[in-house]
């Protein structure tokens, strides 16, 4: 494999806490092994639009402890397409970009993958997003933050459901992963968590809110998974309809749970895993996720990373279960 002089780097899809502190890191150590930096703005459609620029030490400093991504991001279609693909290629290598490095997850995580494939391209992704949903990382970048986030909210509407005796639905994302959801009502001590992993389905409302609220309580707190058919306000209805008594709010928390600054565990997590990258191309690896795993950095295939679902442990689920009585 020829030596790589030049790596680029892109942030795509959803932005989560930590981007920043991983670009910084790629950035920092590609040039502490003699490469040059190109920083791709605006995901793949920068790549396919030739939105590409010179990054130095310079370009990186201050911005470890900033929200969101100093790239921009975007969801590219034109991607998606051969031809879309054909100029993403022509532009790397009218940018003597001989290694890409991808930020992101799933669908950006895919998108590598197969553009790897055709072009014969070493890429390296960085599992960031804040859902924490894919394969072979215990964490992703974003996700520590996320949860913190989701916590302080669901704290300070505890304080509201309590003084009006209500039962709060807090909706969270986590569409296709219930790890937001399940994890922080552990944390926010809440009563129920309805996530996509339940195999209960509609039976969770009763087992969860009915039986929970007739033996003991007059408020609840309920994180709900984000579903365009059963989400937050679906389970507000049943309630209203089923429970006639209860006095009953939602709470959509949406992009609310991307922004701010990323906690230390993700600074820290972005950090080890750009190091990885670099690492990993200096070793000769192409075409995998650098992830974290017992506290062990991993190198795992992208057909690995975004084949399947995550598992979420049965032993959460259970633990809120006891821990809600």
């Amino acid at each position: 494999m020829p030596k790589i002089k030049t790596i680029g780097i892109l942030t795509s899809g959803g932005d989560s806490p930590g981007m920043n502190a991983a670009i910084r890191a790629v950035t920092r150590a590609a040039i502490a092994n003699d490469m040059k930096v190109k920083a791709i703005y605006r995901g793949y459609d920068g790549l396919v639009n030739n939105e590409i620029k010179d990054f130095t030490t310079e370009n990186v400093s201050n911005i470890i402890q900033r929200g969101g991504t100093i790239l921009k991001t975007a969801r590219s279609k034109e991607f998606t397409t051969e031809e879309g693909r054909r100029k993403a290629h022509d532009n790397m290598v009218a940018n003597n970009i001989d290694a890409l490095i991808v930020i992101g997850g799933n669908g950006s995580l895919t998108g590598a993958r197969i553009f790897a494939e055709e072009y014969d391209v070493p890429c390296i992704g960085l599992p960031g997003t804040i859902d924490n949903d894919l394969n072979g990382t215990d964490l992703t970048i974003g996700y520590d933050t996320t949860l913190n986030t989701i916590m302080e909210c669901v704290d300070k509407i505890r304080d509201t459901a309590n003084s009006h005796e209500r039962i709060f639905f807090v909706e969270v994302m986590g569409r296709d992963a219930g790890f937001l959801a399940q994890n922080s009502a552990i944390a926010a001590g809440a009563e129920a968590a309805i996530i996509p992993e339940d195999s209960t389905g509609a039976d969770q409302l009763e087992m969860f809110i009915g039986h929970g609220i007739r033996k003991s309580k007059k408020s609840c707190i309920v994180l709900v998974s984000e579903s365009p058919k059963c989400g937050a306000m679906y389970y507000a209805e049943r309630v209203k309809r089923e429970y006639p008594e209860y006095d009953v709010r939602v709470s959509i928390l949406g992009h609310l749970q991307r922004g701010g600054s990323p906690s230390a565990q993700d600074r820290i997590l972005a950090s080890r895993l750009g190091v990885g990258a670099i690492q990993a191309l200096t070793e000769g690896q192409r075409n995998v996720m650098i992830g974290i795993r017992n506290d062990e950095i991993v190198y795992v295939p992208f057909s690995n990373a975004v084949k399947s679902d995550k598992p979420l442990k049965k032993e959460l689920i259970n633990a809120l279960a006891v821990l809600s009585t």
